[in-house]
């Protein structure tokens, strides 16, 4: 069998003699892609966030996917780590490049991406002449392009989606969920906050770090206040279920400003696996995602 070579998102180039027969996964959506492949059966170890598809509690669990065993999942003696640079911390993949594992890392940022990586998978496991992995890989991407040709003539509504209640966190522009937001027709009001530093100075209550002091740190994830919530006026709030799960009561608390949203009865919670979930969740979760931000136009 040929060597292959696939270049994962941090540019580097893995080589693949033969497919994968040991897999751990530390990226929940990543493992149900592995599955929907119809490799499943490689699968050795997964986090406790991987939850999809049905029956894969049967995998061994490594811990979650912040805090992962290395130990255990060296133990396993994968011949791939399937990781993400935002979800998984920088030391534990260090570790397990350092004890020789090979470690292909994932850091999709546009919806396109995400559905480009189901077809690098299909790669990686040689499995991307079968049929089904051709119709999964045909349904994924005419998805995206239906998506995309409806984007071109909706007005977006103006939506706010934090991620995080306590304190409360949203997305920038520069981000997965942002760009799943908008081509389903929804525009993120907060696409142009970054995260300032300190925490104060994300507040309002403090002056910023000037940009080279912030030392390369994510500036994705804005912590907000209602009151900028209440200024950035939008007319539909989301509330995901992951990576926070957003209760009735968080809800209340969106009902209650004086928001086009709360006025408009468009705050509601929805399914975050159809949101921030890249692979092959996209092929049917960005239809629904569609459907319930349209279903908020007037």
């Amino acid at each position: 069998m040929a060597l292959l070579k696939v270049t994962d998102d941090r540019r580097r180039e893995i080589v693949f003699g033969t497919p994968p027969k040991r897999v751990v996964s530390l990226v929940p959506s990543d493992t149900l892609t592995v599955a929907a492949l119809g490799c499943a059966s490689a699968l050795v170890g997964r986090t406790d966030y991987c939850v999809l598809p049905e029956g894969i509690g049967s995998v061994k669990s490594v811990g979650g996917t912040k805090n992962p065993r290395v130990e255990e999942i060296l133990a396993l003696e994968p011949d791939l780590v399937l990781a993400n640079q935002e979800e998984n911390s920088r030391a534990d993949l260090e570790a397990l490049v350092k004890a020789n594992v090979r470690v292909f890392i994932v850091f999709p940022k546009r919806v396109a991406e995400g559905v480009a990586h189901v077809a690098r998978l299909a790669r990686i496991f040689r499995v991307e002449g079968d049929p089904s992995v051709r119709a999964l890989c045909k349904q994924s991407y005419e998805a995206l392009r239906e998506a995309e040709a409806a984007r071109k003539g909706t007005t977006p509504l103006r939506a706010f989606c934090p991620i995080w209640m306590s304190p409360l966190m949203t997305i920038h522009g520069a981000t997965f969920i942002s760009d799943m937001l908008d081509l389903c027709g929804a525009q993120n009001v907060f696409a142009d906050r970054e995260r300032r530093y300190p925490l104060a100075a994300d507040l309002g209550k403090a002056t910023p770090l000037p940009p080279e002091k912030v030392d390369g740190r994510d500036v994705r994830y804005p912590r907000v206040s209602l009151d900028e919530v209440v200024a950035r006026a939008p007319e539909l709030v989301l509330l995901p279920d992951e990576p926070h799960p957003f209760t009735d009561a968080d809800a209340e608390v969106f009902r209650a400003l004086p928001i086009p949203a709360a006025s408009r009865g468009a705050v509601r919670k929805i399914d975050g696996k159809d949101l921030c979930w890249y692979g092959a969740r996209s092929a049917e979760g960005i239809a629904r995602l569609r459907a319930e931000i349209a279903s908020f136009r007037g």
